[in-house]
């Protein structure tokens, strides 16, 4: 226990340190929420169900955090990792692998949640954006969410050989997703079709779980299976898979 809270704080520094992944799990959902709230404000009049905009969309920035973590920041850490032999040299030590991977899943989870909960306040401060009614909904959704995606970072860390390969897909799934699931953009302004069509993007699940408890207090059961089902798959092939060369 004692080696992995020392491999986690370790990771929770280095992690600090990369300024790309700062700016795609803090800096950027700011951005949008400061880019697109100077846009369309906040009034009950600018979204449906006499909603504020900023108010719809913040889940959604959540989401395309979670995106990130699990898409970019993990994969492409773990893959560097290989790439630089430092999991070889993990592999001669009493660390297994789901120290390894514990000490990733709780830096990434760690920061998510101090990203929720700088956006929500600034939101709150900034734009009057109401807290959540059913905060331990919410919470658990995001919870949920996280380690799904985070499932799928380690499957695309385990699978994938090289760091250019990991980032180029990684790229290639988070951003059509980015700005197709709801996320970035409410579905609200999409076109039917292309509401219809986001339903096959996992992120699509993870905004509609996180809207649904947000702003509604309700559970989606059926979000949260198709992302339980996912996450779980992902875990096993990527623990089947995992390879430290």
């Amino acid at each position: 226990m004692k080696a992995f809270l020392i491999l986690t704080w370790t990771e929770a520094k280095l992690f600090l340190r990369e300024p790309m992944a700062s700016f795609f799990t803090v800096a950027f959902p700011l951005l949008l929420l400061f880019a697109f709230g100077a846009i369309f404000g906040n009034d009950p009049s600018s979204a449906p169900g006499q909603m504020g905009y900023t108010t719809y969309a913040l889940p959604g920035y959540v989401a395309l955090t979670i995106g990130s973590l699990g898409l970019l920041s993990l994969p492409m850490a773990l893959a560097t990792y290989r790439d630089r032999g430092i999991l070889r040299r993990f592999r001669v030590t009493p660390l297994q692998p789901p120290a390894v991977m514990g000490a990733q899943a709780a830096v990434h989870l760690l920061t998510l949640l101090v990203s929720v909960g700088l956006l929500g306040g600034t939101a709150w401060v900034v734009y009057n954006v109401p807290m959540p009614e059913r905060a331990l909904l919410v919470l658990a959704c995001v919870l949920l969410t996280t380690l799904s995606f985070l499932a799928v970072g380690f499957l695309l860390a385990a699978v994938l050989p090289t760091v250019r390969a990991t980032q180029a897909v990684g790229n290639a799934l988070y951003f059509p997703m980015l700005f197709l699931s709801g996320a970035a953009i409410p579905q609200f302004m999409f076109p039917e079709w292309l509401t219809t069509a986001s339903a096959a993007l996992p992120l699509t699940y993870v905004t509609w779980l996180l809207q649904d408890a947000w702003l509604h207090g309700q559970w989606n059961g059926t979000a949260a299976l198709v992302l339980v089902g996912m996450g779980g798959a992902s875990a096993a092939i990527a623990t089947w898979a995992f390879r430290w060369t």
